[in-house]
């Protein structure tokens, strides 16, 4: 789902071109109509003509990206990004380089002043010290030859011997390490954190081809990921220290793990907005919302979606998301399991999709719990509908309420 909603928001990214009076780190306020977006460039000068630059823009997430350099001199910059259309130039004056940036024909200023972004505030995120125990470890997946690279968080007071509830994160759609940090945010860093001090274990772990784990993405689709965390579901088994072990998954991790429930392959199941239609009515669901939420007529069909989609290059991932009906593997599973989501949510809409998981759960196991809560986003952070995908800009990164919930249904189980 999130790879979809990139492509939507792509519209603010900008390239940079490098002068040699500029180096290091400048940033600025790209104001673009209704929407404000700090952009950050790092300048790598080199005297040999070699120079490099990345660009950040932290509020849509987006960090390290690659700009093609056109011109450059003491005190002037001009660049291009053909495939977005996008175009900036600049001048540097007393200490400033005053630009233009262009996408589609339309020019908005943008000017740039020497330094580092502000940090933002994750009040949430644990300090040291932890008050309990992490474990690097690492797990195969033997048939893809990939090998997967994790945290394993202990609860406060464990001891060697004494059999805990664990759940293995699964996180949501794209390349993500295993805090799945997104848009300034560590969901998953949090969740260990609060379940750890619940006496619940976690083992959270870099995607295929992200930080410490090996192997790539490309060609993989979401059944490559589900035996991923199968094979992470048998290493917590063979550990042996584990009374119960479930799944937690967010967003596509969440369908995932039905997948796995369906399989009979885990404990039990969390998921956290995860997909309870299929995959192309979710998507024009979804860029309806996105529309609305706008000032747009939500005008996509799923006739309309598909059309556009096939006219854009082979995309394996997106072909299998928009194909899978979570009716298949719902209707199959019997372990309890807990599906949440929030009603300010408009990447997984909550009434269509927790609609259909209630009805392909209804009386399969009396410890089912299905709950929408008020005023939260896909992130599950408290918000108003307006500021709904203002991941960045919202300080709180998941509502307690949800992380006491979930807590709380682990250990009655």
């Amino acid at each position: 789902m999130e790879k979809v909603i990139s492509l939507i928001l792509a519209v603010m990214v900008v390239s940079i071109s490098y002068a040699q009076a500029i180096n290091g780190t400048w940033k600025g306020m790209l104001n673009a109509g209704n929407q404000k977006l700090e952009i950050v460039f790092h300048f790598n000068y080199q005297k040999d003509g070699n120079s490099t630059a990345e660009m950040d823009v932290p509020a849509q997430g987006a960090l390290g990206i690659p700009v093609n350099l056109k011109f450059l001199s003491t005190d002037s910059v001009s660049l291009e990004v053909m495939a977005l259309l996008m175009a900036y130039t600049g001048k540097l004056t007393d200490g400033t380089i005053k630009g233009t940036f262009n996408q589609f024909g339309m020019p908005f200023p943008l000017d740039l002043k020497s330094g580092e972004a502000a940090i933002p505030n994750r009040p949430q995120e644990p300090k040291l010290p932890l008050g309990y125990n992490t474990e690097e470890v690492t797990f195969t997946n033997q048939d893809a030859g990939v090998s997967l690279s994790g945290t394993l968080t202990y609860p406060v007071d464990y001891t060697s011997g004494k059999k805990v509830p664990v759940v293995i994160m699964l996180t949501g759609s794209g390349a993500q390490n295993r805090n799945e940090e997104v848009f300034g945010h560590k969901p998953f860093l949090v969740m260990a954190d609060y379940l750890a001090k619940q006496g619940i274990a976690s083992l959270r772990y870099d995607d295929r081809g992200v930080g410490k784990s090996a192997g790539s993405q490309v060609g993989c689709t979401s059944v490559d990921f589900a035996a991923d965390a199968e094979n992470g579901l048998s290493w917590l088994k063979n550990t042996g220290k584990f009374s119960r072990i479930g799944v937690l998954g967010h967003s596509e991790g969440g369908m995932i793990a039905f997948m796995l429930g369906a399989e009979g392959k885990a404990d039990f199941i969390v998921s956290m907005a995860g997909p309870g239609i299929k995959g192309d009515t979710l998507l024009a669901e979804q860029q309806n919302a996105i529309l609305k939420l706008k000032g747009f007529p939500p005008t996509v069909t799923v006739k309309a979606l598909r059309k556009s989609m096939a006219a854009q290059s082979s995309n394996v991932w997106l072909e299998y998301f928009m194909n899978y009906d979570p009716q298949i593997n719902l209707s199959k599973i019997t372990v309890p399991v807990m599906a949440v989501n929030g009603s300010n949510d408009v990447q997984v809409l909550p009434d269509s999709n927790l609609g259909a998981i209630r009805k392909y759960l209804s009386g399969k196991n009396k410890k089912n719990l299905i709950k929408e809560y008020s005023g939260l986003n896909h992130l599950f952070q408290h918000c108003n509908l307006s500021t709904a995908m203002d991941y960045y800009k919202i300080e709180e990164t998941c509502s307690l309420e949800v992380l006491q919930d979930i807590a709380d249904w682990i250990k009655s189980l």
